[in-house]
This record gives C-alpha cells, sequence and structure tokens, in this order.
C-alpha cells in the first residue's frame, strides 16, 4: 500500500474581476468613518481550510481542485486558489495554484499562509 499522508489544505474563492461584490463595496463605504482612509478596492471571498489524506501533494492539489471546482466555488463567476502545506516538526511547507474556471496555474510564493 503507497505511503499516504496528511496535507492541510486552503482553498480562496474570490469573485472574478468585473464582477459586482456588493459586500465589498459595503465594506469599503464603512471604512472612512472607522478611519481607515488608505483603504481602497475591497473585494471579499471566502477561505476553506481543511485536511486530505493523499499520496504526494500533486493528488492533494488533484483532490482539492475538483473539490474546488465542483462544490465550492461558482467557476463562471469565482477564482479558486489552492494551497496545499504538509506539516514538517511543527513548520509547514506551502505551495499554491490558482485555478480559473478552465485553467490552472502554478504560481510561486504563496505568502507562507498554510
Amino acid at each position: 500500500m503507497p505511503d499516504v499522508g496528511r496535507y492541510e489544505v486552503l482553498v480562496e474563492v474570490r469573485l472574478r474581476p468585473g464582477i459586482a461584490d456588493p459586500q465589498g463595496a459595503t465594506v469599503e463605504r464603512a471604512l472612512p468613518a472607522l478611519g481607515f482612509d488608505a483603504v481602497h478596492r475591497v473585494r471579499v471571498g471566502k477561505a476553506i481550510h481543511f485536511e486530505v489524506d493523499a499520496a504526494d501533494e500533486q493528488a492533494a492539489r488533484a483532490v482539492t481542485a475538483d473539490l474546488a471546482g465542483r462544490l465550492l466555488s461558482n467557476p463562471v463567476i469565482e477564482d479558486t486558489e489552492v494551497l496545499v502545506c504538509r506539516p514538517v516538526d511543527g513548520a509547514t511547507v506551502v505551495t499554491g495554484a490558482v485555478a480559473g474556471a478552465r485553467d490552472a496555474r502554478t504560481e510561486a510564493g504563496s505568502g507562507g499562509r498554510p
């Protein structure tokens, strides 16, 4: 039986550019009243954290990308970013991929987010 590891995964879902974001607009309108005059172009999305058992990071990414496209997002109006990490001695190794409705691109550097 192949060795299976458990991977911590973060899926970020955001509206595609050009799609109206009423939540983001509401937050942006409230910012000056709270003293945040320097914050602009607010977009609101969602983050989903979970763990997946897989033979390797590539398999974990494939399962997660499939799940994100079929259940966690609406690929017509939303983009997803999949970050996969595996705890190693209390630290995490993070790699990311961004997926649109029909494509997947690998991005170097994920900002160190788990």
